[in-house]
């Protein structure tokens, strides 16, 4: 039934400038629809949708994952860079770096939107 649609993610925010502000200016991430509450954002061939809700930040585990090959250092460098904080769940990993998770070839970031919606990036 759905094995032929395309996916998006979606996530909550308590307000909306802010978080357009975060997922245009600290993630880079252009407008592709602009619907006052409800905006959509190119991230590579999907989108990411972020919506008005008051049930934002109450989510407690990923929320949208991106697959970054071998750029997850430079994309944690460049996030620590703009002051954003580097989550660590140090636990199945053999050593995190600057908040960079390695396990054997593996890399991945956790961090959090203004929200607390998390938000990861990871070597695969």
């Amino acid at each position: 039934m759905l094995k032929d649609r395309s996916s998006n993610a979606i996530v909550p925010c308590s307000d909306v400038a802010t978080a357009k502000r975060f997922y245009t200016e600290t993630l880079g991430l252009p407008i592709a629809e602009d619907h006052g509450e409800v905006f959509a954002l190119s991230t590579g061939d999907t989108s990411l949708t972020v919506y008005k809700s008051e049930f934002a930040g109450t989510n407690k585990a990923n929320a949208v994952v991106w697959g970054a090959g071998d750029e997850v250092d430079a994309i944690a460098a460049d996030l620590r860079g703009k002051g954003v904080t580097l989550d660590e769940y140090p636990e199945g990993f053999d050593r995190v770096e600057d908040g960079v998770h390695v396990k054997g070839d593996f890399r991945a970031i956790w961090f959090k939107d203004p929200d607390g919606n998390i938000l990861h990036v990871h070597s695969m």
